[in-house]
């Protein structure tokens, strides 16, 4: 018997609507038979307009998943689509993915020495609709940093420090960056995998 077979109980391959490798790999991990579609979407517009209707910044990150789950699922029928993403908050202000080192640099010297909360959340689409979701947070210590070591490190991590919220990647050298970790790794890693696999259940698409 195939992990397919075994797990997926959907009739087509799971959509994800994220052009996320370490989203890909996870599903993957799992069994799940997966389609990658990107979507496409102003995100800062999205936040923008959650945020002006009163929405806590905690919740970006749901708001944002049902858009990209959205904005995929109209163009194919019956499929169900899957979109997520996170959102990192250090003493009440957001952060974004860096623009580029510099802003790397700059993003990581102000998480040092401080704890921050990671929220990942997911929603998932079919014909057009949201019919399931949730969320789940990290709260993770970033050890004090000298500005030569973070220099240092965001140089080697290279493009890695830019495709990020917070400007690391903790299963690569973001590791070193580190004091403590509270929560799921998967949760961490972008998409919190054992609130999905539940919700896949509940819906009748997973074993």
């Amino acid at each position: 018997m195939t992990a397919r077979a075994a797990f997926w109980r959907g009739e087509a391959p799971l959509i994800l609507a994220s052009g996320s490798a370490t989203r890909l790999q996870l599903l993957e991990a799992a069994g799940l038979p997966v389609e990658v579609i990107k979507p496409v979407v102003d995100e800062r517009l999205v936040e923008a307009e959650f945020l002006a209707m009163g929405g806590p910044p905690a919740g970006v990150a749901a708001a944002l998943a049902e858009a990209k789950a959205l904005s995929v699922s109209p163009g194919h029928p019956g499929r169900v689509v899957l979109s997520a993403d996170q959102m990192l908050i250090c003493e009440g202000r957001p952060f974004h993915k860096p623009e580029d080192a510099a802003g790397a640099e700059r993003q990581i010297a102000m998480l040092a020495g401080r704890k921050h909360v990671l929220t990942s959340a997911f929603a998932l689409a079919r014909d057009g609709r949201i019919v399931g979701g949730g969320a789940s947070n990290a709260v993770l210590a970033i050890r004090p940093l000298t500005p030569d070591f973070i220099r240092d490190y965001v140089a080697l991590a290279g493009a890695a420090a830019t495709t990020s919220v917070g400007g690391y990647q903790l299963e690569g050298l973001g590791i070193h960056l580190f004091a403590a970790i509270e929560g799921d790794h998967s949760t961490i890693l972008g998409l919190p995998m054992l609130s999905l696999l539940a919700t896949l259940r509940n819906l009748g698409l997973a074993a």
